[in-house]
């Protein structure tokens, strides 16, 4: 009921304009006599560049002059932008396209391609790149193909598939880009986003990431992108990687094709791996137990995998460098906003830290946290980022996104922030006054922050409160007390409290 009451609120508003608007012409019909003197026509616009001056949905009030049925399509459509929660269905989902040029596949030839959902009138686009680990031999390429195959193969993507987080399309999930161009991109070339490698009769595997990436580009050009002001690349875990390794080359693409008033920025959410040593050194046979640089070292040979030209000069002969994030930041000319968990799971799961629901020792607890202090280290140079201290993995297009806080600011905040601050191509603007975009915690061990998501106990799956966690954890009261110099009571109430 209340949805269908603002519908009717908005038409009787726009109603009233258009009465106004007839109105208006009726009067200087009647101001100019009988015989007024013929109205000057302005040159025709086309309607893209009319729209030019916003981003939201254009009216075009000569259309109640000329043509009530199109000026009354377009009222329908502007209460359907203003009210996703419409009576009219709105679609929400995103469609499948497969790529024109069949040529570019997935990892075991089959089509590649991506989801779509337009939002006419939207000059701001989204590319979400998917995230999902990798292979990097025959064998574990075999056995991903077994256990993971739509990783691998789209032959049973679904026609459509429904945004979450900054994907979604409801502003109250996403309140600074619901009205995006949203388009999803799945991971099925298992290459973190790196590979220029058809399949052949000597590579049973295509490994063509950053060509997806490419082709879905160009294809989107006929879709709008071509009208666009802002291209975000997005990514989480390898996707967030993949955003680092492209967001420079698809900039480039589209100057090239002569596109050069999109403004093309990047947001990696957690893809910023360290090549870290391990914390036991195991075998190098699946990507969960490889340590991370021996990893990409064999990879980016496997997926003939390609890095951004700047960084490949820094690190010629040894490109493996280009995948992790303090390394290849530097080289990168377009701005990229920065999200990554202090403690990352995926993270501790490389470095062979597997929380498996058992205490850890006291090793690995130091461990962790100094792999806290590690990633403070790397991103303390980074101007737009968004880093708390929790353990978890992946953030933005997760139901919780918008209440995790770093110094009372959510990361919606941040990103509408860090909007705010890019108004041309340069890289890095002064942020408005009394709007952060460089959000960091300081406290030291996972779940300090009291706005973390949830931890659940991975036995029971039972939620748990940030004490219950430490002491799960193995974590010892009395001798964090005295380390951090204070008494264990006021310890526990700093806990309790979330401070």
């Amino acid at each position: 009921m209340q949805c269908r009451r603002a519908h009717r609120s908005v038409i009787h508003w726009l109603v009233m304009l258009a009465v106004f608007q007839c109105g208006a012409r009726g009067a200087r019909r009647f101001r100019g006599g009988r015989n007024p003197q013929p109205r000057r026509t302005p040159p025709s616009t086309p309607h893209r560049e009319r729209a030019e001056t916003t981003e939201s949905f254009s009216l075009d009030f000569t259309a109640v002059e000329e043509n009530m049925d199109s000026f009354m399509s377009q009222v329908k459509n502007l209460a359907q932008s203003l009210y996703p929660c419409s009576s009219q269905k709105l679609e929400h989902d995103m469609k499948l396209h497969y790529l024109e040029n069949t040529s570019v596949t997935c990892n075991d030839g089959s089509p590649a391609g991506y989801y779509l959902k337009e939002s006419k009138g939207s000059k701001r686009w989204l590319i979400f790149l998917e995230g999902g680990w990798y292979c990097f031999n025959k064998e574990n390429c075999d056995s991903r193909y077994e256990t993971m195959r739509r990783l691998m193969s789209s032959s049973k993507w679904p026609q459509t598939k429904t945004g979450t987080g900054i994907l979604s399309s409801l502003p109250e999930e996403n309140p600074h880009w619901w009205n995006a161009n949203m388009v999803f991109i799945p991971y099925c070339s298992s290459d973190v986003w790196s590979g220029a490698a058809p399949k052949t009769d000597q590579n049973d595997y295509a490994f063509m990431g950053s060509l997806i990436i490419k082709e879905v580009v160009k294809d989107l050009l006929n879709e709008g992108l071509d009208n666009a002001k802002i291209l975000l690349l997005a990514g989480s875990s390898a996707g967030g990687t993949g955003v680092l390794l492209n967001v420079d080359p698809v900039s480039e693409l589209l100057e090239g094709l002569g596109h050069t008033n999109i403004q093309v920025r990047g947001l990696c959410d957690s893809g910023w791996f360290l090549d870290n040593k391990q914390y036991r050194c195991t075998d190098c046979v699946d990507a969960i137990n490889c340590a991370p640089t021996e990893v990409i070292k064999r990879g980016i040979k496997y997926w003939g995998g390609v890095v951004p030209e700047q960084c490949r000069k820094a690190y010629e002969g040894k490109e493996w460098n280009c995948f992790f994030g303090y390394k290849v930041y530097p080289t990168i000319k377009r701005s990229v906003f920065i999200v990554q968990w202090l403690f990352d799971e995926a993270q501790l799961t490389v470095d062979n830290i597997h929380l498996t629901g058992q205490p850890i020792q006291e090793g690995q607890w130091r461990y962790i946290q100094n792999l806290g202090i590690e990633l403070r280290s790397t991103l303390k140079d980074v101007p737009a980022m968004f880093a708390p201290a929790c353990l978890a993995h992946e953030f933005i297009t997760r139901s919780y996104w918008t209440d995790v806080q770093v110094k009372g600011t959510s990361l919606p905040r941040a990103l509408h922030c860090w909007d705010r601050s890019l108004h041309d191509n340069s890289r890095n603007k002064t942020p408005p006054k009394g709007c952060p975009v460089h959000l960091i915690d300081s406290c030291p061990w996972p779940h300090c922050n009291p706005t973390c998501p949830t931890i659940r106990d991975q036995s029971t799956g039972q939620e748990m409160n940030v004490i219950q966690f430490l002491m799960h954890m193995g974590f010892d009261v009395q001798k964090m007390a005295h380390q951090q110099g204070m008494d264990p009571s006021k310890l526990l109430g700093m806990l309790s409290s979330g401070s």
